[in-house]
């Protein structure tokens, strides 16, 4: 049953490290959005293809008369802090109590 839990463990840990990763980016598109970055750069075309998919249902679910300012990357960011809280530190304690 050890095999199960290094597998929890690992898994866990992977997930946290994505989330991590992806929280940045939400970060590095949120500042992005406050300058007029070049739409062809690869850089910025990865960011905006990472983060569109996730952003955009928020975006259209919120409504847009807070005077043009985004809230949907801080509802992500949240999310995500979420995530990190509790789904990986539940898959943690589980595998913990598998090794």
């Amino acid at each position: 049953m050890y095999i199960v839990g290094y597998f929890l463990m690992a898994a866990a840990k992977v997930m946290d490290v994505v989330l991590l990763f992806f929280m940045w980016v939400v970060i590095a598109r949120a500042i992005l959005s406050w300058v007029n970055p070049d739409p062809y750069n690869a850089i910025v075309r990865f960011i905006n293809n990472v983060t569109e998919p996730v952003l955009y249902p928020i975006r259209s679910k919120l409504p847009i008369n807070f005077g043009g300012i985004d809230f949907s990357p801080i509802i992500v960011f949240l999310v995500v802090i979420f995530l990190r809280t509790f789904v990986v530190n539940s898959l943690m304690r589980i595998a913990a109590s598998l090794i």
